[in-house]
């Protein structure tokens, strides 16, 4: 299993609409659209490799270092197969 972890996602909407408009949207929205972006090409770059499998974006999970913590709440968001 890969775990991906998206840090950045507010300055990544800010370059590309602008950061007047991305400050208008919660960082929520942010993470899911760079998170949505992310798996449309993972799953486009995996698949053309003859690669397959899952992919799920997931709320509710934190990585720190080595650790990985589960929150309440813990949901997945969107789950593609390829």
């Amino acid at each position: 299993m890969i775990v991906l972890k998206i840090s950045n996602s507010s300055e990544v909407v800010a370059s590309k609409v602008g950061k007047f408009l991305e400050a208008l949207t919660p960082d929520k929205v942010d993470q899911a659209a760079v998170e949505d972006q992310v798996i449309k090409k993972l799953v486009e770059n995996l698949a053309a490799e003859g690669i397959k499998g899952e992919i799920a974006s997931v709320n509710g999970v934190d990585i720190e270092g080595s650790e990985l913590s589960l929150h309440d709440g813990l949901k997945v968001r969107k789950h593609t197969s390829f």
